[in-house]
């Protein structure tokens, strides 16, 4: 059971952004400071991939654990109030996700995905950008 009102519940879904987020933040910063030049939110892409690279045909996606079912914990974790609607959603994420990337390959780019939960292991990361962006 929702421990919410309805009212309540859609203020803290409202809460919720898809932009600009913290992890996505830390990747177009730690993008930057390795040199590389980026478009935000491309529009005109299926997906509209977080960081997108046209000259490299290459694009980011920033995904949350939680929100995008990743095999991490968070990303496991599945709320047990109100399945009904959480389980549908969260699988439709996924599978959203998933025809976004196969278009994107299918129109020529190469993607890449990072999860929020490797942004702990920011050395890691850094070279995995790098290797992904490098020529």
């Amino acid at each position: 059971m929702d421990t919410f009102t309805p009212a309540e519940r859609s203020a803290v879904m409202r809460r919720v952004r898809g932009k600009d987020t913290k992890p996505e933040m830390a990747v177009r910063s730690m993008v930057h400071r390795l040199g590389f030049r980026y478009t935000l939110h491309c529009a005109g892409l299926p997906g509209n991939p977080d960081l997108a690279f046209p000259r490299r045909g290459k694009v980011i996606f920033v995904h949350g654990c939680f929100w995008h079912g990743h095999a991490c914990r968070s990303g496991r974790n599945r709320p047990s109030s109100n399945q009904a609607y959480w389980i549908p959603k969260l699988e439709g994420n996924k599978a959203r996700d998933r025809g976004n990337r196969r278009r994107l390959r299918a129109l020529g780019w190469e993607v890449l995905t990072i999860w929020e939960c490797q942004l702990r292991d920011t050395a890691r990361l850094r070279g995995r950008i790098a290797e992904f962006l490098g020529e």
